[in-house]
């Protein structure tokens, strides 16, 4: 690889951290090495192509262009982590990457798609990936860090709230939301 291709794999790396908190290749290989999947099905249960996954991966393309691709990546990190805490078995899990695999994106915050805590509520998490998704599949981080400084003279909390979910990292936003509940 010459030093123009790594200058543009580092900067597409550096753009999946700003849009999806970390670089997708290791999102990707968590998501392969916790769910027991191969690339293939990963790809598959995203809605990607094989080379397009690999691309993503690589950091040869920085943005999931489709949010319901997106919204199927979050689905998979919150079943990896019910898998982890043992809430979900390892058959379940198999089911409910084929339920998301099904799933055509739609509402950002429709039931089907929510993280259960046992009570049908959606868990604080999910709540904030979903607001970080809708976000970022709207506009980039720098265009959505621009809008926040445009808006900070005369709506600070505004643009906070941009600046903390649309360009942010997750952790910082679920800090954010639990400081602003109640």
């Amino acid at each position: 690889m010459d030093a123009v291709q790594q200058e543009a794999t580092a900067r597409a790396r550096e753009l999946q951290r700003s849009w999806y908190g970390e670089p997708l290749g290791a999102l990707f290989r968590r998501l392969i090495d916790d769910l027991g999947l191969n690339q293939a099905r990963l790809a598959a249960v995203l809605g990607l192509s094989a080379p397009m996954l690999s691309q993503l991966m690589s950091g040869q393309r920085a943005k999931i262009g489709n949010p319901a691709v997106v919204q199927r990546v979050q689905a998979l990190q919150d079943l990896a982590s019910q898998v982890a805490d043992g809430s979900v078995s390892a058959a379940e899990a198999t089911d409910r990457m084929d339920e998301i695999k099904r799933t055509q994106g739609g509402s950002v915050l429709s039931s089907s798609t929510q993280n259960s805590t046992g009570s049908g509520a959606p868990t604080v998490k999910r709540v904030v990936r979903e607001i970080q998704s809708l976000l970022r599949s709207v506009s980039a981080a720098g265009d959505i860090l621009d809008a926040a400084n445009n808006l900070a003279p005369s709506h600070p909390e505004l643009a906070e709230f941009l600046r903390v979910y649309g360009a942010g990292r997750t952790a910082d936003a679920v800090a954010h939301y639990e400081a602003h509940q109640n």
